[in-house]
């Protein structure tokens, strides 16, 4: 049979219109199985118990996020809170509490199979230098104090979590572990979920965190980042006695100017790609010429490739400012170069039609709330790379300025966030 140009056309778009709705179909079928077995779950009874106790703790909950947002938890010092947080994780009923070496918290429920782990974590860490008043402010019900929303909230919701489980007798069919992160933030790089996936024990087949934001979000995607310490060292000397000497503070600015312009031509197009220079240091006194100039960057994007590309523009322009720094000196030695990569954040994304991001929307609409899938850099990101299943969900109520010393955190229905959060965990793991 010989078709016309006209019916070749029609018999494709038909084509196309029926394998887009088949799809679409597909979606809608798989999505309805997730919310049955999400409303099967909350008619258990075991279940409803839970969720009664997570109101009937609603003063726990908020006494264990201001005692442990009072304890300091700066980078790479976590260690008090973590013991403290290790010690109310065991009275909540798990027996296998423990600290690793890297200094995360973790407990352990045994499944009835216990084939599988499901991880639910929130991180120990803030974004505070050591010294910081953590002191808990309250005013007309609102919360305020550095760190208490990112992430306090969310070992507060563990703690309740882990107690309405073993207070209401479930038992889940895969092993339930508990994890109270290190170096989430900033210069941690992740520290701390790095090495829980490092082959160190136990294998963890499904991620859960809680980190930041209002109930509705589904963070599926993890944002990459590659962060750099830049380097320009040289003799140093008197601005006008040693006049001549190649300058470390002038190699910087040419490679900020140079790296910004070709960066900004780069991110134009494309998938959004993000570049900072976040601080700069060096230098002793106005009137001498520094020995070290210094330079944090903080390049971001959704794409691999991308970053591999601004590491390339970055270092070309720090490369550059080099060599001209050195052919223009008049007296002295070159400067030396230093790049140091310290923070390499991987990026990657869970198909929504997973189902780990299928029980965590259909359990967020249990609550009368709207899925929104978004994309960000916290603890997932690690498992996301890895092909792991793995979601970030809101620690509910309301705040606002995070990372800021004024922090604040609102128990605005709260109490739905650990819900839902015990409702993605049980759907997860099985009952």
């Amino acid at each position: 049979m010989h078709l016309t140009k006209k019916q070749f056309i029609t018999t494709l778009l038909t084509v196309i219109l029926t394998m887009s709705l088949y799809s679409q179909s597909s979606d809608i079928i798989e999505y309805k199985t997730y919310v049955k077995q999400i409303k099967k779950i909350t008619e258990n009874n075991n279940v409803k118990n839970a969720f009664q106790l997570i109101l009937d703790l609603e003063e726990k909950t908020q006494k264990h996020l201001i005692e442990l947002t009072e304890i300091e938890a700066p980078p790479f010092k976590e260690d008090k809170r973590a013991k403290e947080f290790a010690k109310r994780l065991k009275e909540t009923g798990i027996e296998n509490v423990w600290i690793d070496k890297e200094g995360n918290v973790l407990g352990l429920m045994q499944g009835y199979e216990g084939k599988k782990t499901i991880a639910i974590d929130a991180h120990l860490d803030t974004v505070f230098p050591e010294g910081t008043d953590v002191k808990v402010r309250i005013d007309n019900d609102t919360l305020f104090a550095p760190g208490i929303g990112d992430d306090t909230r969310g070992l507060a919701m563990l703690l309740t979590i882990s107690e309405s489980i073993n207070k209401s007798n479930i038992v889940t069919r895969d092993n339930v572990l508990f994890v109270g992160t290190v170096g989430e933030e900033g210069l941690g790089d992740l520290r701390g979920v790095k090495y829980l996936f490092k082959g160190n024990n136990p294998k963890i087949d499904s991620w859960i965190a809680i980190d930041g934001g209002e109930i509705g979000r589904v963070n599926n995607q993890g944002l990459g980042s590659y962060r750099y310490e830049v380097i320009f060292e040289g003799p140093g000397g008197h601005s006008w006695g040693a006049f001549g000497l190649a300058n470390p503070h002038h190699a910087i600015g040419k490679t900020i100017t140079s790296f910004v312009e070709k960066a900004d031509n780069y991110t134009l197009s494309g998938p959004k790609t993000s570049y900072n220079v976040g601080i700069i240091s060096g230098g002793t006194s106005i009137n001498s010429i520094p020995y070290e100039s210094k330079m944090l960057v903080d390049i971001r994007s959704v794409e691999p490739e991308r970053l591999d590309a601004m590491e390339k523009i970055l270092k070309s322009a720090a490369n550059d400012a080099l060599t001209y720094q050195n052919k223009i000196k008049r007296q002295g030695p070159e400067l030396k170069l230093i790049i140091n990569k310290i923070g390499n954040r991987p990026s990657g994304k869970v198909d929504v039609s997973t189902p780990l991001i299928q029980r965590t929307i259909a359990a967020t609409k249990y609550f009368g709330t709207e899925p929104r899938l978004t994309i960000g850099s916290t603890n997932s990101n690690i498992p996301i790379s890895l092909g792991i299943p793995a979601v970030t969900i809101g620690k509910g109520g309301v705040g606002g300025n995070v990372h800021s010393l004024d922090e604040w955190w609102l128990n605005k229905q709260g109490y739905k966030a650990i819900q839902l959060s015990l409702l993605i965990l049980l759907s997860e793991a099985g009952i």
